[in-house]
Formats: structure tokens, C-alpha cells, sequence
């Protein structure tokens, strides 16, 4: 049924998707450092998008062995810069996530290179395969970050007295 359908269309739509998403991400952190964070609004994210992994079970979206390698590297090494701008602050006995200046830059950063690399490498791999890449990518860049989110919220939350209900 897809296969019909131009890979060049696959990878606009997607494209076009990715901007979306990464706007929808800004909007949603601007927002959350409007109220106080806690274990769970730290922890969803990479849940939900482990079902993204569903993907695998289609032919189509599976990654050689040396690619996945690659996307789950620099996968890692973006998380680095979204682990070093993310931090808390107390305010009261609630911990907020405390707004970055450069997250937004560099939100967009990762989307400008989301979108060049997208561009050259649907060129000369599969745009299944790529979109199986670019998953993986994003899930060892937020995973690595949400972890070291958590456990940094862990160590200021024993530091923060506890509300009186």
C-alpha cells in the first residue's frame, strides 16, 4: 500500500513532523517550569516513548547492528548538553525545573541537524530504516537525560522540607 508513495513525500511528511513535535517540546518545557516538578513528570517521557520501539517488529524499520551503534552515540553525546542545561531550583518546600536560556536554542539546534541529516542521509539509506535511526537516536539522547534528571531531583528533594498536608 505504502510502497507505492515517493520516499521523497516520506521524508517531507516527516520533516514536517519533526518541526511540529520540536515546537510542541518547547512549548510544553516553557510550561512546565511554570509549576513544581515531581518523579513522575520526569520518568513519562521515556516510557511513553519506549513504545516507539514497537516500530522494530516491521521489516522496514529495522537498523544494521552498526547503526544503531552510531544513533545511540550521538544519541549520548546530545544528551550531555541537555543533562548540563537542565537544572532545579527550590522555591517554597516545590522543586521547579529551572528555565534555561539556551534550552530553546538548543532544542532548535538539535532540530536544524535533525532536519540536514535527514536530508543528506535519505539519499543513500532507506527512509524506513532512517526513521528507525532518528528513534533511536532520540530515545539515547532523552534517556541518558531523564535519568540524570531524576536522580539530580532526587538528591535536592531529600534537602527540601517536607509540606504539611
Amino acid at each position: 500500500m505504502f510502497d507505492n508513495i515517493p520516499s521523497q513525500y516520506y521524508v517531507i511528511g516527516s520533516t514536517i513532523m519533526a518541526i511540529f513535535m520540536g515546537t510542541f517540546v518547547m512549548v510544553i518545557r516553557m510550561r512546565a517550569s511554570k509549576k513544581p516538578t515531581n518523579e513522575k513528570k520526569i520518568i513519562i517521557p521515556p516510557i511513553a516513548m519506549s513504545s516507539g520501539a514497537l516500530m522494530f517488529l516491521f521489516e522496514q524499520f529495522r537498523v544494521p547492528s552498526m547503526q544503531i551503534l552510531e544513533a545511540a552515540a550521538v544519541g549520548m553525546v546530545f544528551s550531555t548538553i541537555l543533562i548540563a542545561t537542565s537544572k532545579f531550583e527550590v522555591k517554597g518546600q516545590d522543586i521547579y525545573l529551572k528555565r534555561s536560556k539556551a534550552f530553546v536554542f538548543i532544542l532548535i539546534g538539535l532540530l536544524v541537524f535533525r532536519v540536514i541529516a535527514k536530508m543528506i542521509l535519505s539519499s543513500s539509506i532507506d527512509v524506513g530504516e532512517l526513521a528507525g535511526m532518528f528513534w533511536i537516536l532520540a530515545f539515547a539522547m532523552l534517556l541518558p537525560w531523564r535519568i540524570a534528571m531524576l536522580v539530580q531531583f532526587i538528591k535536592i528533594k531529600k534537602t527540601v522540607p517536607l509540606k504539611n498536608i
